[in-house]
């Protein structure tokens, strides 16, 4: 309230005699401006409170049929947060502490009320109230900035079981709040190690700070995050940790797609540049060799210009093919339900599949995913992710999850196998053209499926670990 403004006191009483005899104690209080009030009808009262007119209440403990721990409970189911005083006839420890539990600022016994002691029941109240007043605007403040926070906010106790989480942490994990609160942070660690490490720098140090790390969603997604977390204490002792996850899986996806468009320009440079300087003088070379073979009669001459020939037509095909994979491939876009082009697919696959006797989980959603595709080119780069999965599982316990599932105006198929793994720092380098980890393969099937796949503006990302299996995540935007 300003300085010359009167404090509102509204005093529900049902005997007016002790209404006057309260209200004459204020009334002498110096130095001080009030506005008093009556009332005596347990409803009525409950409406002011309700309208929130007064800054303080004194409320009686016998009104007719109701008492005034009755009307207290009321009040505080309503809101109110303005400070609410009990009267009593007597003095009785378990009503005050009733009253106090509830939500009362002070108990006064009436026939011990004098102005001095409601001189001091009023300033404290009031001083108690704004304080309370000034604490919960604060707190609705941190819990809006809580809530509204893009990124991971979070509290737990000291083994990271979550103890409440804000709308983004439920968002990031795809669990909803009831069930994360059963979680530690551990828990959704992609690599134990990583786990342990963060358990360890916690304990010695207290705090982490800006720690990258491979976390899990409830999908088995993957997600890469940039972890910053506290220990923390309550005025009473007792620890807490509280934390912030910023999400950067996106970020990191650009990062290497744009990394890998570059390695790819890169060499598609090299190669125009390879081609031209090559197939100058394999031109030449063939020239000359069609010169010759009139002039030269000789078995084992024409023998020898064969191979030449042979050879330079594989040089030149073998250059076609290196330039295909350096440019966009050609396209012809139309609306395609994902499901259909999957099961063309692993129909392709399915000898394979069969022989190793892996076991195949698909996961669609009820209504046709459609997108703008290119069936046949599509089919090829999913049928190289699936191959390559084939190859990578063990027979007979060899697992393949394939799923579609849509976020936003987005359709994500997840190709997941439980295979030997790639190595860490070989991802990078799987749709590089001729790389290759089997000693039979060419290093090309990957490579084109990546081109495909950049062909029909769709996103791509691997995730991999060894011993565990390989994840691929396809990213086209929804027809």
């Amino acid at each position: 309230m300003g300085s010359n403004l009167p404090t509102r006191i509204l005093i529900i009483e049902d005997d007016q005699d002790d209404f006057l005899i309260i209200e004459a104690c204020i009334k002498d209080i110096p130095e001080k401006a009030f506005q008093i009030d009556w009332c005596y009808d347990y409803g009525e009262a409950l409406s002011r409170i309700a309208q929130a007119g007064y800054d303080l209440y004194f409320v009686d403990y016998l009104l007719g049929e109701k008492t005034g721990l009755e009307l207290l409970q009321d009040a505080k189911a309503l809101g109110c947060e303005d400070p609410l005083v009990l009267l009593t006839g007597i003095g009785n420890r378990e009503v005050d502490i009733q009253a106090m539990t509830i939500g009362a600022v002070d108990f006064l016994v009436k026939s011990e009320i004098n102005t001095e002691k409601l001189e001091r029941c009023i300033r404290y109240a009031l001083e108690r109230s704004s304080y309370i007043k000034a604490l919960r605007i604060n707190e609705r403040k941190f819990r809006s900035m809580f809530e509204r926070s893009k990124d991971s906010v979070f509290l737990t106790g000291e083994d990271l079981v979550f103890r409440d989480v804000n709308n983004a942490t439920c968002e990031l994990f795809k669990y909803n709040k009831e069930d994360i609160l059963r979680f530690s942070l551990y828990n959704l660690f992609a690599r134990k190690e990583a786990a342990e490490l963060l358990k360890e720098k916690l304990t010695r140090v207290g705090e982490v700070e800006d720690l990258e790390v491979e976390l899990m969603t409830r999908n088995k997604e993957r997600r890469n995050c940039i972890l910053s977390i506290s220990r923390q204490a309550y005025a009473s002792g007792e620890t807490y940790i509280q934390g912030i996850i910023h999400d950067i899986t996106n970020l990191k996806r650009i990062e290497r797609a744009t990394f890998q468009i570059e390695k790819l320009r890169g060499t598609a440079t090299l190669l125009r540049t390879l081609a031209h300087e090559v197939r100058n003088p394999l031109t030449n070379i063939n020239l000359s060799v069609e010169q010759l073979k009139p002039e030269l009669n000789s078995e084992d001459a024409n023998i020898y210009l064969d191979i030449i020939a042979r050879n330079c037509g594989r040089i030149d095909t073998l250059i076609s093919e290196l330039l295909d994979l350096s440019r966009p491939a050609e396209i012809s876009l139309q609306k395609s339900g994902l499901q259909e082009i999957i099961d063309s697919t692993l129909s392709a696959a399915s000898d394979r599949i069969s022989l190793k006797n892996i076991r195949l989980e698909l996961a669609y959603p009820e209504r046709p995913a459609f997108v703008m595709a290119d069936k046949e080119k599509l089919r090829i780069a999913l049928l190289n992710i699936v191959i390559n999965a084939v190859e990578a599982v063990p027979p007979q316990s060899g697992v393949i999850t394939i799923s579609i599932r849509k976020e936003d105006r987005h359709y994500k198929v997840y190709i997941n196998d439980n295979g030997s793994g790639i190595p860490e720092e070989n991802i990078s380098r799987i749709f590089e053209p001729y790389f290759t980890s089997k000693t039979n393969g060419f290093g090309l099937g990957l490579a084109a499926t990546w081109n495909i796949l950049q062909s029909h503006r769709a996103g791509i990302d691997v995730n991999s670990q060894l011993g565990e299996g390989t994840s691929f995540m396809l990213t086209f935007e929804e027809a």
